[in-house]
């Protein structure tokens, strides 16, 4: 087994798609333009700086739209997609995916992001498996705000990971050969555990990780 492992924010896609549809939600007018846009601002602060809670941060970016009618979430998102992510999509990203199908690879993004924000993006890209942050829902199906299962995020990628290939009744011996794209520090765990790690349009902290280690760096944007 070969595993082709990517995150999605600031690797295949140049901004962040989780603090980009709370954006989308204020320009909606779906939540506060001052007090929730200063919130979405301060939590991708934590984020880059490695401090996210991360159950604090799905409570508040899941809170504009989790009690609307699901009908009303999924056509947003619907507009979402059209209006700011389809211009991420960039070429390069899509043929890095694709080298790793054609070859034959197991293909996954492993994102922090929650599911239902990238579920329409990891499908755009061509990659069926996504691995990410999945979102609790009560008895009627509803999101609670709450996180279900582990979180995918820092040292959570790798459990993760490990259970998604225990799912399929095979564990981390059974991959030959790994390789994992990220842009964050915050995938060390997941980057350490890999194979060939890749630093993809690293941040500062972890091209300098990166040199230290004589990782191979990828820029896929300009």
């Amino acid at each position: 087994m070969k595993l082709a492992l990517f995150d999605l924010d600031g690797t295949l896609i140049e901004r962040d798609s989780d603090h980009l549809f709370g954006e989308f939600l204020v320009q909606q007018g779906w939540a506060d333009a001052l007090q929730f846009k200063r919130r979405n601002d301060e939590f991708y602060q934590q984020y880059l700086s490695g401090g996210l809670d991360v159950h604090a941060y799905v409570d508040f970016a899941t809170a504009p739209w989790r009690n609307r009618p699901e009908s009303e979430a999924l056509a947003l998102r619907e507009r979402f997609m059209t209006e700011v992510v389809h211009a991420m999509l960039t070429p390069a990203a899509h043929a890095l995916v694709q080298q790793h199908q054609r070859a034959g690879d197991t293909v996954a993004i492993v994102t922090a992001t929650n599911a239902f924000v990238t579920r329409p993006i990891a499908s755009a890209l061509g990659v069926e498996t996504l691995i990410a942050t999945e979102l609790a829902r009560d008895a009627q199906g509803r999101c609670t705000g709450r996180i279900h299962g582990t979180p995918c995020f820092r040292e959570g990628k790798v459990a993760r990971i490990h259970q998604w290939l225990a799912a399929q009744g095979r564990a981390w011996g059974d991959v030959q050969h790994s390789v994992f794209y990220s842009d964050s520090a915050n995938d060390l765990p997941l980057l350490e555990l890999v194979h060939e790690p890749v630093a993809t349009n690293p941040g500062a902290s972890l091209e300098a990780v990166a040199g230290q280690r004589n990782w191979r760096i990828l820029r896929l944007f300009a």
